[in-house]
């Protein structure tokens, strides 16, 4: 657990580093936009060699443990909180954790369901996804009820895709641009929130199995491009690395639309264990 926590916080994944390079060849030559992806990429080129935190704000904890129920799962709970609190005492992870009733921070980046930890039966090997996900971002996440009158978006894809491009261009930049989306069409409140955040652990070269949902991920990625935004809401050609997007059933009488913003800075990363709890492979 040590060792895929500090992965995260240090080494951007691959897939997420070839969309900043491949951004930064899009922008004009001697552009904001140009320079500031080249100071990210050099950012991520020094953090995985010198084994520093990719952003200053390592973030909040996700993770998420599939396998067949047994004791040793509550082993891992102990483990990643562990992990955490070593990492944390080193500064691979910043202190994050501020308890609300007291102001306090608690110095360890554990509290109050602090991390997050979600168990989900699998008939399967034990694989643990981790996130970290910076606050700035987390601020530009939202949900939209439909209809809605103000986007004139209604019950539908298109209520959907007004929703999503709203969410980027009401962000202009904040949540540290360009970001990558989760987003969740259905569900309520709570799991909407928890199902588009789970879309950012998709690889972004990847196709959704939704042929439906493929084009409407394609669409908003070239729509909110055209907006110019770009880096850090300086202008530019790229405002999103990415659109991914799931959905669940919901209630007749509600239609959420749940955007989890994240930043160019996606930190995430899934293991596979052994039976005896050494990391398999990473997936």
């Amino acid at each position: 657990m040590y060792d895929l926590i500090c992965k995260t916080s240090t080494v951007l994944p691959e897939d997420v580093a070839f969309a900043v390079k491949k951004a930064l060849a899009r922008e004009e030559k001697g552009s904001i936009a140009k320079t500031t992806l080249d100071i990210i990429l050099q950012s991520i080129a020094l953090s995985s060699e010198r084994g520093l935190p990719i952003c200053q704000d390592t973030g909040t904890v996700l993770a998420i443990i599939e396998g067949r129920p047994s004791k040793s799962v509550f082993r891992l709970e102990e483990q990643i909180k562990d992990a955490i609190k070593k990492l944390t005492k080193k500064g691979i992870l910043r202190q994050n954790c501020v308890c609300p009733l007291t102001e306090k921070n608690t110095r360890t980046n554990t509290g109050m369901h602090v991390p997050q930890i979600h168990f989900e039966p699998v008939d399967g090997p034990t694989r643990i996804s981790i996130m970290l996900k910076g606050g700035g971002s987390e601020n530009m996440s939202t949900q939209y009820s439909l209809p809605h009158s103000k986007l004139q978006a209604g019950r539908d894809m298109e209520g959907v895709r007004r929703c999503v491009l709203d969410a980027v261009f009401q962000a202009q930049g904040k949540g540290c641009a360009p970001g990558i989306l989760g987003v969740c069409i259905g569900g309520d409140r709570a799991s909407g929130y928890f199902i588009a955040k789970k879309q950012l652990f998709r690889k972004l070269n990847d196709k959704n199995p939704s042929p439906l949902l493929a084009t409407l991920e394609q669409t908003i990625l070239k729509e909110a491009n055209g907006l110019g935004i770009g880096p850090m809401g300086l202008g530019g050609k790229t405002t999103l690395l990415g659109v991914k997007i799931g959905y669940a059933g919901r209630h007749p009488a509600c239609y959420f639309v749940t955007v989890s913003y994240s930043c160019w800075a996606t930190r995430r990363y899934v293991v596979e264990l052994t039976e005896k709890g050494d990391i398999k492979k990473w997936i």
